[in-house]
């Protein structure tokens, strides 16, 4: 059955079936609008909203299991990245009226799965049809408390830079598999003042220039020492982008005593130094160091 078989109504009601709940939704899906019950006022509220575009973020013969997964981690990834919980999403989905509803159904379980992880509830949408290619939008809604929040803006000279996991080599399947690093964020900023953090989602070499500068700062990283996925180059690991690691940046006094406690509370995930933020870049050759740029 084809979505212009089924409608929008019977489709709707097909996706929101057994979708979990929580005590903090007043109204969930089915009204204009989902109705939340505000946190506590020691905590910031978070929203976040990202998107996967079919033949950009994903390609068309792809597992939709999996294209649903990526786009809700996406989103979650913006949460790790400040240190935040995710707790509430919204799902827009924007498809040809020609696609099969049991892709879409798949699309779905791909969503939910990639929600329960982090005990995320999706709380309503909407739907769209559209000539061309598929696009899935989630807004995420969550709460970080207020001292623990980590902005780009916040790095200091002569911070070292580092990064979670390996780099590179993104669209060998590893695109559509990761898990945001919001466990180690949180453990990051419960055990160590981190004074600017992002996560890779353009490549290293968008977005490291990115935190430097909203910090007021420059960088020099050491290209030998970035860890890379196998069969990478060093301008993979710094321009291919989806990564989804973490790139933070702390204060030297304590370095040392991070990587060891890092080590012991994950010794699965490597965390490299990569550099340091400086006064002023230092980018042997700046074309070669870009990162993904949209809309181009």
């Amino acid at each position: 059955m084809k979505l212009r078989e089924l409608g929008e109504d019977r489709l709707i009601a097909r996706l929101v079936k057994g979708l979990a709940t929580h005590r903090d939704i007043v109204v969930g899906p089915g009204d204009d609008c989902a109705v939340l019950r505000l946190p506590q006022r020691t905590e910031y509220l978070l929203f976040k909203t990202d998107c996967v575009v079919e033949r950009v973020h994903f390609s068309p013969n792809e597992n939709p299991v999996a294209v649903g997964w990526k786009a809700m981690m996406r989103t979650l990834s913006d949460f790790a990245a400040m240190s935040g919980c995710p707790r509430y999403a919204l799902v827009t989905l924007v498809t040809p009226a020609d696609r099969r509803a049991s892709w879409i159904s798949q699309l779905y379980r791909g969503l939910r799965r990639a929600a329960d992880r982090f005990k995320v509830a999706i709380v309503g949408g909407e739907t769209s049809s559209t000539s061309g290619p598929l696009l899935v939008s989630v807004a995420a809604l969550g709460t970080v408390e207020k001292a623990r929040c980590v902005l780009r803006s916040g790095g200091k000279l002569a911070d070292i830079l580092f990064v979670t996991g390996r780099l590179g080599g993104s669209r060998k399947a590893r695109h559509l598999k990761f898990v945001p690093r919001i466990e180690e964020a949180r453990w990051l900023t419960e055990n160590f003042p981190i004074h600017a953090m992002m996560d890779l989602s353009d490549g290293l070499g968008a977005d490291l220039p990115r935190l430097a500068k909203a910090s007021g700062l420059g960088f020099e990283i050491e290209e030998s020492a970035l860890p890379r996925n196998r069969g990478c180059s060093v301008a993979a690991a710094i321009n291919d982008g989806e990564d989804y690691e973490l790139l933070f940046a702390a204060s030297p006094n304590g370095a040392r005593l991070l990587e060891q406690k890092w080590r012991r509370k994950f010794p699965r995930l490597l965390l490299t130094r990569i550099g340091r933020l400086n006064r002023k870049s230092q980018i042997a050759n700046r074309k070669a160091f870009h990162g993904y740029v949209h809309f181009q």
